[in-house]
């Protein structure tokens, strides 16, 4: 991504709240933009290590559970304090992704992701039972911003705060895909075996990748438990949030930058669009599915990459053209100074 089209994408992005300040509309630019920072951080360890993980729910839930407390806890009043309290939250999703990656990062390929799917079930399953810390099924609520964030204004603090994230999740994307610790996690993806033996340290290398994710989501968690105002276990711990942040990095490409930031932005908004017109039968679900499997089959690596393999066909295809151009000119040129040559020497000879 260049540097001119980042800055005006970033431009469109601050004022997009103030050009359309409308709340049905910001709300779901919230999301949006939470999801974004989610599939971001998640790419940063499964994109570019090759890990597919589905049990990021665990820290956004973790997340979730991590803000409530600490309001309820330290009797921290609604307003903008609480967004202070999102870094600790990620803190917290990071610590507990120590232990669980280091023993989910002892296996490979399919062994992987049933362990990380067993500790999704294995947390959201707590969350039911540890009653004097999460309070059951009962859930939890955070506290109300006070009344000065009316209905125009509420969705507000929450879009900057989650651009915010995002912003710093893609900063962080984009030091690991240029680092060399970037290089070495790339290795692991394309080979694993090969890199160890190149002198990669595989495993610090994965679980390092592993923690900054969960950090991420476990921000994006944090605020998106502030915004809607309470959380349940089966909400904090969604197995389709797994799977959503998954399609979203497949739909733009993963291991890409943008990628992850471009299916968030196809996918969340027609998610919402097909729940508020179909929820009432159903079928949303079936239009999405058929939807994805069509881009899915016809963009089988993603939007990004295909985007930009057609783009470096269409440069290369009209450099080709514009230099079969010059040589067909130049030798017509060539002909046309022989011919004038050929007329002279007749004209000598006569």
């Amino acid at each position: 991504m260049k540097a001119g089209s980042l800055i005006v994408f970033l431009i469109l992005l601050v004022a997009f709240p103030l050009a359309f300040p409308n709340p049905a509309i910001t709300t779901i630019a919230v999301f949006t933009i939470l999801f974004a920072a989610a599939a971001t951080g998640w790419n940063i360890f499964s994109g570019y290590s090759g890990y597919i993980a589905l049990g990021h729910a665990v820290y956004f839930g973790i997340g979730s559970y991590a803000i409530a407390l600490m309001c309820q806890d330290w009797k921290i009043p609604g307003g903008y304090v609480p967004f202070l309290l999102i870094p600790l939250a990620g803190i917290v999703a990071a610590l507990f992704a120590v232990p669980f990656g280091w023993i989910a990062l002892r296996t490979r390929r399919h062994a992987f992701i049933v362990i990380t799917i067993a500790t999704f079930f294995i947390m959201q399953l707590m969350a039911y039972n540890l009653n004097s810390i999460t309070n059951g099924s009962a859930g939890m609520s955070l506290p109300l911003p006070p009344p000065s964030w009316n209905g125009n204004t509420f969705n507000i603090p929450f879009y900057y705060v989650s651009l915010a994230i995002l912003l710093f999740a893609f900063a962080t994307s984009w030091w690991v895909r240029n680092s060399k610790y970037g290089l070495g996690l790339l290795a692991i993806r394309d080979d694993e075996d090969r890199a160890l033996g190149l002198g990669v340290n595989t495993g610090p290398f994965k679980l390092v990748a592993f923690i900054i994710s969960a950090f991420f989501v476990g921000m994006v968690g944090a605020l998106h438990a502030y915004f809607i105002g309470s959380i349940f276990p089966p909400f904090a711990f969604d197995a389709l949030l797994d799977v959503f942040i998954a399609l979203m990095v497949f739909l733009g490409g993963i291991g890409t930058l943008a990628g992850p930031i471009l299916g968030a932005f196809i996918l969340e908004p027609t998610q919402q669009y097909f729940t508020l017109q179909f929820s009432n039968n159903g079928y949303y679900l079936i239009i999405y599915g058929v939807l994805f499997l069509v881009i899915i089959l016809l963009l089988p690596e993603g939007i990004a990459p295909t985007l930009q393999k057609y783009w470096i066909k269409a440069r290369s295809t009209r450099n080709g053209t514009q230099n079969n151009l010059g040589e067909a000119e130049k030798k017509n040129q060539e002909e046309a100074a022989l011919m004038t040559d050929n007329g002279k020497k007749g004209k000598a000879k006569s």
